[in-house]
Protein backbone atom coordinates (compact mmCIF):
# COMPACT_ATOMS: atom_id res chain seq x y z
CA UNK A 1 0.00 0.00 0.00
CA UNK A 2 1.27 3.11 -1.06
CA UNK A 3 3.29 5.43 2.06
CA UNK A 4 3.39 9.15 2.55
CA UNK A 5 2.79 10.98 -0.67
CA UNK A 6 5.39 13.99 -0.72
CA UNK A 7 3.49 16.40 -2.49
CA UNK A 8 1.28 16.75 0.21
CA UNK A 9 1.16 20.39 1.08
CA UNK A 10 3.10 21.73 4.13
CA UNK A 11 -0.17 23.75 5.76
CA UNK A 12 -3.82 23.72 5.95
CA UNK A 13 -6.22 26.03 6.82
CA UNK A 14 -8.25 25.14 10.59
CA UNK A 15 -10.56 26.43 12.76
CA UNK A 16 -8.74 27.46 15.92
CA UNK A 17 -10.04 29.19 18.76
CA UNK A 18 -7.35 30.83 21.57
CA UNK A 19 -9.83 31.36 24.08
CA UNK A 20 -13.12 29.87 25.30
CA UNK A 21 -16.22 32.10 24.54
CA UNK A 22 -19.12 32.63 22.38
CA UNK A 23 -19.06 31.33 18.17
CA UNK A 24 -17.23 34.70 17.80
CA UNK A 25 -13.79 33.32 19.24
CA UNK A 26 -13.38 30.36 16.20
CA UNK A 27 -10.87 31.74 13.38
CA UNK A 28 -9.61 30.24 9.88
CA UNK A 29 -5.95 30.09 10.23
CA UNK A 30 -3.07 28.23 8.62
CA UNK A 31 -1.45 25.88 10.39
CA UNK A 32 1.69 23.17 9.68
CA UNK A 33 -0.32 19.75 8.03
CA UNK A 34 2.41 16.88 8.95
CA UNK A 35 2.94 13.87 6.62
CA UNK A 36 0.93 10.92 8.01
CA UNK A 37 3.19 8.77 9.85
CA UNK A 38 2.54 5.16 10.36
CA UNK A 39 -0.86 3.69 10.86
CA UNK A 40 -2.08 7.53 10.14
CA UNK A 41 -4.47 8.69 6.85
CA UNK A 42 -4.32 11.74 5.52
CA UNK A 43 -7.71 13.12 4.56
CA UNK A 44 -8.45 15.85 2.36
CA UNK A 45 -12.09 16.91 4.14
CA UNK A 46 -14.87 17.92 2.02
CA UNK A 47 -17.55 18.06 4.70
CA UNK A 48 -17.59 18.64 9.10
CA UNK A 49 -20.68 17.37 10.45
CA UNK A 50 -21.01 19.51 13.92
CA UNK A 51 -22.11 18.37 17.57
CA UNK A 52 -23.12 19.89 20.45
CA UNK A 53 -19.98 18.80 22.36
CA UNK A 54 -17.98 21.27 20.28
CA UNK A 55 -20.20 24.38 21.39
CA UNK A 56 -19.59 23.17 25.17
CA UNK A 57 -15.59 22.25 24.09
CA UNK A 58 -15.51 25.94 22.51
CA UNK A 59 -17.24 27.68 25.21
CA UNK A 60 -15.38 25.77 28.01
CA UNK A 61 -18.41 23.89 29.28
CA UNK A 62 -16.97 20.42 28.15
CA UNK A 63 -16.04 17.70 30.45
CA UNK A 64 -12.11 18.75 29.94
CA UNK A 65 -10.94 22.05 28.95
CA UNK A 66 -8.92 22.50 25.99
CA UNK A 67 -5.63 23.33 25.38
CA UNK A 68 -5.22 27.04 24.74
CA UNK A 69 -4.07 29.42 22.78
CA UNK A 70 -4.53 27.71 19.32
CA UNK A 71 -6.93 24.97 20.28
CA UNK A 72 -8.48 22.78 17.29
CA UNK A 73 -12.16 21.26 17.62
CA UNK A 74 -14.66 19.45 15.29
CA UNK A 75 -15.14 15.40 15.83
CA UNK A 76 -16.51 14.32 12.69
CA UNK A 77 -15.74 14.76 8.94
CA UNK A 78 -16.12 13.11 5.37
CA UNK A 79 -13.78 13.15 2.84
CA UNK A 80 -11.20 11.71 0.60
CA UNK A 81 -8.05 9.49 1.17
CA UNK A 82 -4.80 11.70 -0.25
CA UNK A 83 -2.14 9.43 1.56
CA UNK A 84 -1.43 7.12 3.75
CA UNK A 85 1.34 6.07 6.07
CA UNK A 86 3.48 3.33 6.70
CA UNK A 87 1.40 0.03 7.57
CA UNK A 88 -1.69 1.12 6.59
CA UNK A 89 -3.71 -1.67 4.69
CA UNK A 90 -6.93 -0.78 4.78
CA UNK A 91 -6.92 2.47 2.82
CA UNK A 92 -5.38 3.88 -0.17
CA UNK A 93 -5.52 7.86 -2.00
CA UNK A 94 -8.96 8.22 -3.74
CA UNK A 95 -10.88 6.13 -1.08
CA UNK A 96 -13.81 7.83 0.10
CA UNK A 97 -14.38 7.89 3.78
CA UNK A 98 -15.51 9.05 7.11
CA UNK A 99 -13.28 9.71 10.16
CA UNK A 100 -13.28 10.79 13.73
CA UNK A 101 -10.21 12.15 15.46
CA UNK A 102 -9.27 9.61 17.81
CA UNK A 103 -7.58 11.64 20.40
CA UNK A 104 -8.52 15.13 22.47
CA UNK A 105 -9.80 18.04 20.08
CA UNK A 106 -7.25 20.61 21.24
CA UNK A 107 -4.29 18.89 19.34
CA UNK A 108 -6.57 16.53 16.52
CA UNK A 109 -9.60 18.22 15.62
CA UNK A 110 -11.53 17.98 12.43
CA UNK A 111 -12.45 21.97 11.36
CA UNK A 112 -9.99 21.88 8.71
CA UNK A 113 -9.45 21.45 5.09
CA UNK A 114 -6.77 18.68 5.69
CA UNK A 115 -6.37 15.92 8.46
CA UNK A 116 -4.03 12.94 9.37
CA UNK A 117 -5.56 10.37 11.69
CA UNK A 118 -5.16 7.27 13.18
CA UNK A 119 -6.45 4.54 10.26
CA UNK A 120 -8.52 2.72 13.34
CA UNK A 121 -10.65 5.91 13.48
CA UNK A 122 -11.34 6.38 9.88
CA UNK A 123 -14.05 4.32 8.01
CA UNK A 124 -15.20 3.81 4.31
CA UNK A 125 -17.84 5.71 3.18
CA UNK A 126 -21.10 3.19 2.36
CA UNK A 127 -21.50 3.79 -1.37
CA UNK A 128 -24.57 5.79 -2.34
CA UNK A 129 -24.01 8.06 0.49
CA UNK A 130 -23.29 11.62 -0.51
CA UNK A 131 -20.51 13.85 1.47
CA UNK A 132 -22.95 15.62 3.37
CA UNK A 133 -24.89 12.77 4.70
CA UNK A 134 -21.70 11.33 5.76
CA UNK A 135 -20.78 13.74 7.65
CA UNK A 136 -24.03 13.59 9.50
CA UNK A 137 -24.02 9.96 10.00
CA UNK A 138 -20.84 8.44 12.24
CA UNK A 139 -20.60 9.76 15.77
CA UNK A 140 -24.77 10.42 16.09
CA UNK A 141 -25.73 6.83 15.12
CA UNK A 142 -22.63 5.68 17.00
CA UNK A 143 -24.04 7.54 20.01
CA UNK A 144 -27.29 6.29 19.89
CA UNK A 145 -26.40 2.85 18.71
CA UNK A 146 -23.57 2.72 22.04
CA UNK A 147 -26.03 4.35 24.47
CA UNK A 148 -28.86 2.04 23.18
CA UNK A 149 -27.65 -1.16 21.80
CA UNK A 150 -24.65 -1.81 23.42
CA UNK A 151 -25.18 -0.47 27.30
CA UNK A 152 -28.85 -0.10 27.27
CA UNK A 153 -29.89 -3.84 26.18
CA UNK A 154 -32.83 -2.08 23.86
CA UNK A 155 -35.44 -5.15 22.40
CA UNK A 156 -37.26 -5.16 20.49
CA UNK A 157 -40.62 -4.07 21.43
CA UNK A 158 -39.33 -2.17 24.29
CA UNK A 159 -40.48 1.72 24.70
CA UNK A 160 -37.87 4.26 24.31
CA UNK A 161 -38.18 7.46 25.14
CA UNK A 162 -35.28 10.22 23.52
CA UNK A 163 -35.21 13.37 24.83
CA UNK A 164 -33.76 16.20 23.08
CA UNK A 165 -35.27 14.13 20.04
CA UNK A 166 -34.73 16.69 17.45
CA UNK A 167 -30.64 17.23 17.61
CA UNK A 168 -28.43 14.91 15.41
CA UNK A 169 -28.18 11.94 18.53
CA UNK A 170 -32.12 12.10 19.01
CA UNK A 171 -33.19 11.64 15.54
CA UNK A 172 -30.54 9.22 14.81
CA UNK A 173 -32.01 7.29 18.17
CA UNK A 174 -35.19 7.75 17.02
CA UNK A 175 -34.03 5.59 13.46
CA UNK A 176 -32.19 3.17 15.45
CA UNK A 177 -34.71 2.45 17.72
CA UNK A 178 -37.57 1.64 14.64
CA UNK A 179 -34.49 -0.51 13.27
CA UNK A 180 -34.24 -3.10 15.60
CA UNK A 181 -38.36 -2.98 16.41
CA UNK A 182 -38.19 -0.77 19.51
CA UNK A 183 -41.03 2.00 20.17
CA UNK A 184 -39.52 5.12 20.22
CA UNK A 185 -41.10 8.26 21.87
CA UNK A 186 -40.19 11.35 21.28
CA UNK A 187 -40.43 14.43 23.46
CA UNK A 188 -39.72 17.82 22.74
CA UNK A 189 -40.53 21.46 24.12
CA UNK A 190 -43.07 22.10 21.91
CA UNK A 191 -46.08 21.46 18.80
CA UNK A 192 -43.55 22.94 16.29
CA UNK A 193 -41.76 20.26 15.76
CA UNK A 194 -44.18 17.60 16.52
CA UNK A 195 -45.08 16.28 12.84
CA UNK A 196 -41.25 16.46 12.14
CA UNK A 197 -40.80 13.84 14.17
CA UNK A 198 -43.38 11.72 13.58
CA UNK A 199 -42.48 11.45 10.30
CA UNK A 200 -38.34 10.85 11.22
CA UNK A 201 -39.77 7.97 12.94
CA UNK A 202 -40.91 8.51 16.29
CA UNK A 203 -44.01 6.27 17.19
CA UNK A 204 -44.85 9.01 20.06
CA UNK A 205 -44.29 12.39 20.67
CA UNK A 206 -44.64 14.76 24.09
CA UNK A 207 -44.78 18.27 23.82
CA UNK A 208 -43.19 19.25 27.26
CA UNK A 209 -44.38 22.52 27.46
CA UNK A 210 -48.11 21.28 27.80
CA UNK A 211 -47.56 17.41 28.52
CA UNK A 212 -46.81 15.75 31.57
CA UNK A 213 -43.96 13.25 30.58
CA UNK A 214 -44.78 10.49 33.64
CA UNK A 215 -48.63 10.55 32.73
CA UNK A 216 -47.86 10.46 28.40
CA UNK A 217 -45.26 7.83 29.02
CA UNK A 218 -47.92 5.60 31.42
CA UNK A 219 -50.32 6.29 28.88
CA UNK A 220 -48.60 5.10 25.93
CA UNK A 221 -47.15 2.03 27.62
CA UNK A 222 -50.26 0.64 29.33
CA UNK A 223 -48.92 1.75 32.50
CA UNK A 224 -45.70 -0.14 32.85
CA UNK A 225 -43.39 2.99 31.63
CA UNK A 226 -40.84 2.64 29.21
CA UNK A 227 -37.84 -0.44 29.26
CA UNK A 228 -35.13 2.28 28.48
CA UNK A 229 -34.85 6.62 28.40
CA UNK A 230 -32.71 8.08 26.40
CA UNK A 231 -31.65 11.39 27.90
CA UNK A 232 -30.03 14.69 26.75
CA UNK A 233 -30.67 16.86 29.46
CA UNK A 234 -29.62 16.00 32.49
CA UNK A 235 -30.36 18.61 35.99
CA UNK A 236 -32.58 18.60 38.40
CA UNK A 237 -35.54 17.03 35.63
CA UNK A 238 -33.62 13.38 35.78
CA UNK A 239 -35.58 12.70 38.53
CA UNK A 240 -39.02 13.12 37.19
CA UNK A 241 -38.02 11.77 33.94
CA UNK A 242 -36.93 8.64 35.95
CA UNK A 243 -40.36 8.22 37.09
CA UNK A 244 -41.43 7.56 33.46
CA UNK A 245 -39.14 4.34 33.62
CA UNK A 246 -40.48 0.86 34.28
CA UNK A 247 -40.17 -1.62 36.90
CA UNK A 248 -36.02 -2.27 36.37
CA UNK A 249 -35.80 -0.06 33.16
CA UNK A 250 -32.39 1.52 32.33
CA UNK A 251 -32.14 5.73 32.37
CA UNK A 252 -29.09 6.40 29.95
CA UNK A 253 -27.91 10.05 30.15
CA UNK A 254 -25.87 11.20 27.47
CA UNK A 255 -25.86 14.85 27.52
CA UNK A 256 -25.97 17.45 30.12
CA UNK A 257 -27.89 20.39 28.41
CA UNK A 258 -29.34 22.01 31.59
CA UNK A 259 -26.18 22.77 33.11
CA UNK A 260 -27.49 22.30 36.60
CA UNK A 261 -26.37 19.19 38.92
CA UNK A 262 -28.78 16.29 39.31
CA UNK A 263 -31.20 14.66 41.40
CA UNK A 264 -31.85 10.83 40.39
CA UNK A 265 -34.73 9.07 40.56
CA UNK A 266 -36.09 7.33 43.75
CA UNK A 267 -37.73 4.88 41.97
CA UNK A 268 -35.78 2.04 42.49
CA UNK A 269 -34.79 -0.65 41.29
CA UNK A 270 -33.64 1.20 37.98
CA UNK A 271 -30.33 1.52 36.28
CA UNK A 272 -28.77 4.53 35.95
CA UNK A 273 -25.98 4.90 33.51
CA UNK A 274 -23.89 8.01 32.11
CA UNK A 275 -22.57 7.16 28.47
CA UNK A 276 -19.57 8.61 26.68
CA UNK A 277 -19.29 7.56 23.35
CA UNK A 278 -15.42 7.48 24.03
CA UNK A 279 -16.85 3.79 25.21
CA UNK A 280 -16.99 2.71 22.03
CA UNK A 281 -14.69 4.75 19.93
CA UNK A 282 -12.28 3.24 21.88
CA UNK A 283 -13.01 -0.24 21.77
CA UNK A 284 -12.13 -1.87 18.09
CA UNK A 285 -15.39 -4.70 18.50
CA UNK A 286 -17.54 -1.94 19.62
CA UNK A 287 -16.16 0.17 16.63
CA UNK A 288 -16.40 -2.58 14.44
CA UNK A 289 -20.07 -3.43 15.99
CA UNK A 290 -21.33 -0.29 15.28
CA UNK A 291 -19.27 0.17 11.88
CA UNK A 292 -21.59 -2.90 10.42
CA UNK A 293 -24.63 -1.53 12.24
CA UNK A 294 -24.33 2.05 10.41
CA UNK A 295 -22.82 1.29 7.25
CA UNK A 296 -25.24 -1.16 6.30
CA UNK A 297 -27.91 0.67 7.92
CA UNK A 298 -26.92 3.92 5.15
CA UNK A 299 -26.46 0.97 2.57
CA UNK A 300 -30.30 0.20 3.12
CA UNK A 301 -31.93 3.14 3.29
CA UNK A 302 -33.05 1.84 7.15
CA UNK A 303 -30.87 4.82 8.62
CA UNK A 304 -31.14 8.40 6.53
CA UNK A 305 -29.12 11.34 8.31
CA UNK A 306 -31.50 14.22 9.37
CA UNK A 307 -29.41 17.29 8.08
CA UNK A 308 -30.93 20.41 9.40
CA UNK A 309 -28.84 23.21 7.69
CA UNK A 310 -25.38 23.23 5.49
CA UNK A 311 -23.02 26.15 5.44
CA UNK A 312 -20.27 26.24 3.24
CA UNK A 313 -17.06 27.25 3.90
CA UNK A 314 -14.69 26.91 7.18
CA UNK A 315 -15.14 30.81 7.86
CA UNK A 316 -18.70 29.58 7.90
CA UNK A 317 -18.25 28.19 11.74
CA UNK A 318 -19.25 30.68 13.89
CA UNK A 319 -22.57 30.99 12.19
CA UNK A 320 -22.95 27.56 12.02
CA UNK A 321 -22.30 27.06 16.10
CA UNK A 322 -24.99 29.94 16.10
CA UNK A 323 -27.38 27.82 14.69
CA UNK A 324 -26.71 24.80 16.75
CA UNK A 325 -27.12 26.70 20.27
CA UNK A 326 -30.35 28.08 18.80
CA UNK A 327 -31.72 25.16 19.32
CA UNK A 328 -33.94 26.20 15.98
CA UNK A 329 -33.02 23.28 13.55
CA UNK A 330 -34.25 19.37 13.81
CA UNK A 331 -30.71 17.18 12.76
CA UNK A 332 -27.17 17.20 12.22
CA UNK A 333 -25.66 20.88 10.72
CA UNK A 334 -23.32 20.48 8.43
CA UNK A 335 -20.35 22.88 7.01
CA UNK A 336 -19.02 21.75 3.42
CA UNK A 337 -15.05 22.42 3.00
CA UNK A 338 -13.54 24.89 -0.12
CA UNK A 339 -10.54 24.26 -1.79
Amino acid sequence: MSETNTATPATTKAVLFHTTGDPDVLTVEEVPLPAPGPGEVLIRVEALGLNRAEALFRAGTYFYQPTLPASRNGYEAAGVVEAVGTGVSDFAPGDLVMATPGKELSGHGLYAERVVVPAGYVLHRPAGVDVVKAAAAWLTYSTAYGALLERGGLRPGDHVVVTGASSGVGTAALQVAGRIGAVPIATTRTAAKKQRLLGLGAAHVITTDDEDVVKEVGRITGGKGAEVIFDAIGGPGLATLGEAAAHDGTLIVYGWLDGRPAVLPSNWPLTVIGYNNLALSADPDRRRRAAHFIGSGLRSGALVPVVGATFDGLERMPDAHRLMESNTHTGKIVVTVRH
